[in-house]
């Protein structure tokens, strides 16, 4: 049982992951229903307009690569209450002025994201290995659940409160206080790591199980974030009002929290996690299939049936760098190389659509998108998914 008020106990923990989790996505999918807002204000193109949710991957990409390093020199808790922090001042500087302080500060939320991103999930394997299934599928279903209300709420903010797209960005940071103070007990209870664990060893770039998880990260973020920053767009021009459309977004993600929370715990249960992958892959090819029809409910239909594998996607993502290695040391150095690679790839997604949709007006191109990457997405899956460990 937990013991609540000893703050030792794994559930002061598990209430500090999910308090982060819900820092995670808030600062990116609030930016999609606000596009047209901030594209007007700000004079932007699609294509850089489409560049606010490209570049906070860009900085996944990049700072996964020094985020385990990070780790094991500050310590994870540390860092990760480090990345927070990075995390509220990029979200304050977003806001405060023109182009420059808006990409700049978008930016250093991505640094601090990602921080965290790559580190908790090496720090839920040392400190409770018998329950990472279950912890994994609660942090990525917070993270999920608040990135759903973001997506929903920000015209809203935005338009109804009078707050503006400034207003309706900082808003989320409210958040992110609560989770400064109830990690920072962890700061004492994970101590910096001993120097036998920072040892390096086989390195895991050069592992092709390493790059199979890594392409499956990939392919399910550029799924993610293509499609989270440009559905409300795509739906605003088939008929549908900016609130309405974010509505619609944020029922794809609502819908897809069973699945973020029920997909690690079934992973789990099995020395294999192939075939759920390329369930979810299926999942995918019919619900982006019925975005080519002009009939908006069968469109969000097939949004909701896509909102499930979204779900499950990024949280048996999580779950298999976990799985798919034989201690936390190489656990951070998948962490890290999953989510640099993986991002670099997604990152090409958002802004390339928005430069292709400059140029040729055809909405038909996101889908071929998303079918495209879907199929990639269960080739790398099944690989991914097999009972082998780096």
């Amino acid at each position: 049982m937990i013991d609540w008020k000893d703050k030792s106990s794994d559930g002061w923990l598990i209430l500090g992951i999910l308090l982060v989790s819900f820092n995670l996505r808030p600062s990116i999918t609030a930016v999609g229903p606000l596009i047209p807002f901030i594209r007007e204000d700000m004079n932007l193109s699609n294509g850089l307009a489409g560049f606010l949710t490209t570049l906070p991957l860009l900085t996944f990409a990049t700072f996964s690569l020094f985020a385990a390093a990070i780790g094991t020199y500050m310590g994870k808790a540390k860092a990760i209450f480090a990345g927070l922090l990075v995390l509220g001042a990029g979200s304050v500087l977003r806001v405060s002025a023109g182009p420059v302080a808006l990409y700049l500060g978008t930016a250093l939320t991505g640094i601090g994201i990602v921080v965290c991103n790559v580190l908790l999930i090496p720090l839920v394997k040392s400190r409770m290995p018998s329950r990472t299934g279950t912890v994994m599928g609660m942090f990525s279903t917070g993270m999920s659940m608040l990135a759903a209300i973001a997506t929903a709420v920000s015209v809203p903010l935005a338009q109804d409160l009078g707050w503006g797209w400034r207003g309706s960005l900082l808003f989320w940071s409210a958040f992110l206080f609560l989770a400064l103070l109830v990690w920072w007990p962890q700061l004492k209870l994970s101590p910096k790591p001993a120097k036998q664990e920072a040892e390096t060893g086989k390195s895991v770039w050069s592992s092709r199980l390493a790059w199979q998880v890594t392409l499956f990260m990939g392919m399910q973020s550029l799924l993610f974030f293509t499609l989270i920053t440009w559905l409300p767009d795509m739906m605003i021009d088939k008929g549908l009002s900016p609130t309405h459309a974010g509505l619609l977004a944020s029922m794809m993600q609502v819908v897809g929290l069973l699945g973020t929370l029920l997909a690690p715990v079934v992973a789990t249960r099995f020395t294999q996690q192939s075939g759920l992958a390329v369930s979810i892959g299926i999942i995918y090819l019919f619900g982006f299939s019925t975005l080519f029809s002009p009939v908006i409910w069968l469109n969000a239909v097939g949004i909701g049936v896509v909102g499930v594998g979204m779900g499950a996607s990024i949280s048996l993502a999580y779950t298999l760098i976990a799985l798919r290695t034989r201690n936390d040391r190489y656990t951070a150095g998948l962490s890290g190389m999953a989510q640099s690679a993986g991002y670099f790839l997604a990152a090409f997604g958002p802004m390339l659509f928005g430069m292709a949709f400059d140029r040729w007006q055809d909405w038909n191109m996101l889908v071929y998108l998303m079918l495209g990457t879907s199929v990639l997405f269960i080739t790398f899956g099944y690989f991914a998914g097999r009972n082998r460990t780096i």
